[in-house]
């Protein structure tokens, strides 16, 4: 059956958060279309991996019979979060805008999936081709076009780690303008805002039906 990796990353619980929200819709729909499949959820806030150590980053490029047992020990690590990655048939990543960028809970995952030669890379890899599907929510607007759009740092440094290092297929939806109704200066971006956060939910629940006809194919 078919397997879904959920990764998030936003420091707010469902009901507060933007990208988790629009998760849970894409996750519903999911397994309305697999209901014996298998979803694999990782709460980076709640359970943070690691950050990459020199033993876990040299490991990588050495003979395994050569590590040390500091190199063998966060070696493992990170080759579980891998495994977790190449098995998916799917991804969903929760990626809120945070001080114009990804939470660090999530660059510490990427940095430990991403291997050159395994992961990234190579025409071997297990995850090229992979549909992933990134919610980033952002506070603001940085769309092409708006004052702040050279600030947008989430989608650029996602798609070239995804989508040109790991070579995966990649998808964003975009839930913007979230902080107008805690925002008094955003107050007239309110009704933007609710039409963003449905057009995502939307765009979640087609996505996710999108992707799990896909992989049962």
């Amino acid at each position: 059956m078919a397997t879904l990796l959920i990764i998030d990353s936003s420091v707010f619980p469902t009901d507060a958060s933007a990208s988790r929200s629009v998760t849970d819709a894409f996750r519903k729909t999911w397994e309305e279309q697999h209901p014996e499949g298998t979803v694999i959820h990782r709460d980076l806030a709640a359970n943070p991996v690691p950050h990459i150590t020199a033993d876990a980053h040299t490991a990588g490029f050495a003979d395994p019979a050569a590590h040390t047992p500091e190199q063998a020990a966060a070696f493992a690590a990170r080759v579980q979060l891998i495994e977790e990655l190449e098995q998916a048939d799917a991804v969903l990543i929760g990626a809120p805008m945070y001080n114009f960028s990804i939470p660090s809970t999530l660059k510490a995952w990427l940095d430990n999936v991403i291997l050159i030669g395994r992961t990234a890379m190579t025409e071997d890899s297990k995850v090229k081709g992979t549909p992933v599907t990134v919610v980033a929510s952002r506070g603001g607007s940085y769309a092409p076009g708006t004052p702040r759009e050279g600030y947008e740092y989430v989608q650029t440094y996602l798609q070239a780690v995804l989508a040109d290092t790991l070579a995966v297929d990649l998808h964003f939806i975009v839930p913007e303008l979230t902080m107008a109704p805690q925002n008094p200066a955003m107050t007239e971006l309110i009704p933007l805002f609710e039409a963003s956060r449905e057009r995502a939910l939307q765009d979640a629940s087609a996505k996710a039906k999108e992707v799990a006809e896909r992989v049962a194919a």
